[in-house]
């Protein structure tokens, strides 16, 4: 019998499965691969240009420096009144119907350039799908009482298409690997002292300003100083004000007031110095905590900045201030007459008198003209005694008329009580004026008298000694010197009215 020789099936074994796949799936990633300047370059389509479903464009030019953006109508109408407006139906449809009052003009050749109209304002165009697009420029110098503002132009040549293309943003190569020391050099880099030679221009405060704005827009943290708060005050005081002619306060202010809280202590401490300012800052924020925080420095400085917050601020602010006011005037007149209703009585229940309890009633009569000495404003210069009085032909200058006289600093003393006020050695000098009366038993007397008066004089201050305010006191009122018991209920403050 014959055997045939099997035929080699080596040939037709496949190769693996794994093999094939990877074969395959390394020439799908090489098709997939884009190359910087190729041809498979996509643009972008995320904050600030969105290439593809963007129909605002703003142009930002200042300093030399340009900045584009391409954002969303529907979210730029929603966050500000401004752009709500210029980007209506009925706006928009008035702006064309404007222009085509100059097509005539436009044939006979009156105008520079009858093609292009970026020159002009006010028009929204098209893109060659028929949808809306609209286009803002900066327009203006900066100053500090004129802010450049977006002026709406006729995007015929922007970065939607036409003569002007969108350009790709510029792409940032990856660092290159570490070498060889870089690890020993940096380790060396806290001996290298550099000094900080960038200073900030106003147009370079200006774009930042505006580039805060359309962040917060869109849910972006802004750009503002977390360490120096003298710092943030400032640029949260040009973004505000950015925000206040754009009809934005609404959403800027929230991010405004969470930035600023974070700083909590530090915060505290700067409203006590510049209560005025911070009253408009959280006015313009409308941020409770810190309004409240101010005018609660404000009304226990009263009249002190009444020049500068009748100049800042509107008249429903001003209104609220001088009620607090009032009624912070009204409670110390009422605790001051308390005070000098004041006595002691005997051990049989009669108020003491010079002929029942004279030791007593001495104590009392000091207490009452220490607190009316302290509590009553000085008097005004005589006009007879004055220059003016005897030399009529030359009166010279007039007097300077005295400051106000703010009794908070007194009834934090006598809210204090102990040596606060009329302590031991005022009492011995008292006493001495009558040698009669001086004695080691007469002095022990009289400083327990003055002591139970005291007590209840605290009692009767206690309401003004309540203390609103979110900055820590202390014990001794932290060193201010007028009060800080002001409160502010839910229709004190002016945005919710």
């Amino acid at each position: 019998m014959v055997s045939q020789r099997e035929p080699d099936r080596t040939l037709s074994i496949r190769s693996p499965p794994s093999v094939s796949a990877r074969s395959s799936t390394t020439r799908r990633h090489r098709h997939g691969r884009s190359h910087h300047g190729g041809s498979s370059y996509q643009p972008q389509n995320e904050f600030p240009i969105f290439t593809h479903t963007g129909d605002v464009e703003i142009i930002l030019s200042a300093g030399g420096k340009e900045q584009r953006y391409l954002l969303h109508r529907l979210i730029m109408a929603q966050c500000s009144g401004f752009f709500e407006a210029g980007t209506s139906e009925a706006w928009s449809r008035a702006q064309t119907q404007g222009q085509g009052n100059h097509t005539g003009l436009q044939r006979i050749g009156e105008d520079d350039d009858a093609g292009s109209g970026g020159g002009r304002s006010g028009a929204p165009g098209r893109d060659g799908e028929g949808r809306m697009r609209w286009r803002y420029e900066l327009e203006g110098d900066y100053r500090d009482d004129d802010i450049p503002m977006l002026v709406q132009k006729n995007p015929s040549t922007t970065l939607f298409g036409g003569s002007h293309t969108s350009r790709p943003p510029p792409v940032r190569n990856k660092p290159p690997a570490p070498q060889t020391g870089f690890f020993r050099s940096m380790a060396n880099m806290s001996a290298i002292h550099i000094p900080h030679t960038q200073a900030h221009s106003p147009a370079d405060d200006l774009l930042r300003d505006y580039d805060n704005l359309f962040c917060i827009f869109y849910n972006y943290p802004p750009s503002l100083d977390a360490i120096n708060i003298a710092n943030a005050y400032v640029e949260c005081k040009s973004l505000l004000a950015l925000a206040d002619m754009y009809d934005a306060l609404e959403v800027v202010g929230p991010r405004v007031d969470h930035h600023l809280l974070q700083f909590q202590g530090r915060l505290w401490k700067q409203i006590a110095k510049y209560p005025a300012s911070y009253l408009r800052m959280g006015y313009l924020a409308r941020s409770r905590i810190i309004f409240q925080e101010a005018m609660v420095h404000v009304v226990g400085q009263w009249p002190s900045g009444a020049s500068v917050l009748r100049s800042q601020m509107p008249a429903q602010v001003l209104d609220i201030i001088h009620d607090k006011v009032e009624y912070l005037d009204d409670t110390k007149a009422r605790i001051e007459g308390r005070l000098f209703r004041l006595t002691l009585n005997t051990s049989k229940g009669e108020r003491v008198t010079p002929t029942n309890a004279y030791l007593d009633w001495t104590a009392v009569s000091l207490f009452r003209q220490w607190l009316a000495e302290n509590t009553t404003p000085p008097p005004m210069p005589n006009a007879k005694d004055s220059p003016h009085g005897r030399n009529r032909q030359n009166p010279g200058p007039l007097p300077p008329t005295p400051p106000p006289t703010n009794t908070g600093r007194i009834y934090r003393m006598l809210g204090t009580g102990g040596s606060a006020y009329l302590a031991h050695d005022e009492l011995k000098r008292f006493l001495k004026i009558r040698p009669a009366d001086y004695t080691r038993d007469n002095l022990k007397r009289f400083e327990r008298k003055m002591d139970e008066i005291k007590r209840f004089a605290k009692d009767i201050v206690r309401p003004l000694m309540k203390n609103t305010l979110q900055l820590d006191l202390g014990g001794d009122g932290g060193g201010l010197g007028y009060l800080t018991c002001t409160t502010l209920d839910e229709q004190d403050f002016p945005w919710d009215q």
